[in-house]
């Protein structure tokens, strides 16, 4: 079996509040984009394999495939192994789920591998152990994130919407984002107001609502990020935010060769730049 993994980005991103349990409740727009990694699957006579082209990527059980694989055997109770490889495309430790889809795709393989057939809703709950971004990435499109951000609905789609994304020379670990978020200093979008304007097919208004919480936490300590945000509304972009907790930069542009002079632009300072689009 062979999986595309989808890239994503977060068209909008509130941190709601800090639970009790140390995680906390979100409300993000989650959107796929048309960059992705390619996933291959097939059956061994025993044990879990994972490899993958590219050396930031851990192979074996350090790869959140290897962990997708196990859960999807053992909730077959099915007597196997696989060897699964990874065509990695999207940027590693960039904010667009690059690990999150790898396996979700994988998931979606060994669905059809073991002929379980099981529906989205069950997926998704396998994805769920795996990690939180995972059960979006099971369908990917357009949807709200909630709860701790494994619980899905999807939205109307806001596709074909060129993108550019920059990613800048930077990791910035999840956790650390969040254990220094204040969320007594943060300004919350308006994710209602998104959803509304998405309803009517009024991008441009959804985007108005637009905001990420996070930023207030990786773009104060790496100012690179404002810097490559405002050269991308110089360069034509009408929208431009981080994705997730970052570092990874996203401009929406109106015309395809906006987005390709930008990039012409950043890729003289960075080397992870990418013209891809929504789907």
């Amino acid at each position: 079996m062979t999986e595309n993994a989808y890239a994503k980005i977060n068209l909008s991103l509130d941190v709601v509040r800090r639970r009790d349990d140390g995680y906390h409740d979100v409300n993000m727009i989650m959107q796929s984009l048309e960059l992705h990694d390619t996933v291959h699957a097939e059956f061994t006579d025993g044990g879990i394999e994972v490899t993958c082209d590219s050396g930031a990527v851990p192979n074996g059980e350090g790869n959140i495939a290897y962990r997708a694989a196990r859960l999807m055997i053992d909730k077959c109770g099915a007597d196997c192994g696989v060897r699964i490889h990874i065509e990695k495309r999207i940027p590693v430790c960039a904010g667009l789920a690059g690990g999150s889809t790898d396996g979700a795709a994988v998931i979606r393989a060994m669905n059809g591998l073991l002929g379980a057939d099981f529906d989205a809703e069950t997926l998704e709950s396998i994805a769920a152990k795996v990690g939180s971004d995972v059960p979006f990435c099971i369908n990917g499109g357009t949807a709200l994130a909630f709860g701790t951000g494994t619980d899905i609905k999807k939205l109307p789609p806001f596709g074909n919407h060129i993108v550019l994304l920059v990613k800048p020379p930077i990791d910035v670990p999840t956790p650390w984002v969040y254990k220094n978020l204040n969320l007594g200093a943060i300004v919350h979008p308006d994710i209602d107001g998104f959803i509304s304007a998405l309803s009517r097919g009024d991008a441009d208004a959804a985007l108005a609502t637009s905001g990420n919480v996070l930023e207030s936490v990786t773009a104060s300590k790496y100012p690179i990020i404002e810097k490559i945000k405002s050269e991308m509304t110089n360069r034509g972009a009408k929208f431009a935010m981080m994705s997730g907790s970052g570092p990874t930069v996203f401009g929406i542009f109106e015309k395809t060769t906006d987005a390709e002079n930008a990039a012409r632009f950043f890729k003289k300072s960075f080397d992870e730049v990418i013209v891809t689009k929504t789907v």
